[in-house]
């Protein structure tokens, strides 16, 4: 199967196909001698695979290591749980994160009226004075390096 078709099955772009191979994710392809990529079924599965964690927001380094623990079939899945609960801690606290975030927002929404001028908004007001939090400061990534602001 040639990368057009393997990314229409998946839904992945071409180019994402290509950077997953690049970042290790996905294993490269054979060539065939004309030099374009030959995939075959278990490639099909990995993309899937990878599809499937990133509809669940995981990072890269969590996939990664998934699959690192899914080529040991005999092991304890006790570390895939453990990943997945910190995931989860993670998703909860991004949850907490995104309710700050509507508040704030809310706030600075009910800080406009009816019939001022622009100069004198209460939302920009708001944004110009700095009170709002900063969301940079939020440091407390479940995976060193993940979901943070180089992500």
């Amino acid at each position: 199967m040639k990368i057009g078709e393997i990314s229409k099955h998946t839904g992945i772009s071409v180019e994402t196909i290509r950077y997953y191979e690049k970042i290790g994710l996905m294993p490269a392809p054979e060539r065939e001698a004309s030099g374009y990529r030959s995939y075959r079924p278990h490639h099909l599965d990995r993309l899937l695979f990878i599809r499937r964690c990133r509809n669940l927001d995981m990072a890269q380094d969590e996939i990664r290591e998934l699959i690192r623990l899914a080529d040991q079939p005999d092991a304890d899945c006790s570390q895939v749980d453990e990943l997945l609960a910190h995931h989860l801690t993670h998703v909860r606290q991004r949850l907490e994160e995104l309710t700050r975030l509507e508040e704030t927002l809310t706030e600075l929404q009910t800080a406009c009226s009816q019939g001022r001028t622009v100069s004198e908004c209460g939302i920009l007001g708001g944004l110009s004075s700095g009170a709002l939090p900063d969301p940079r400061n939020d440091t407390d990534n479940h995976i060193p390096g993940t979901h943070g602001p180089n992500s």
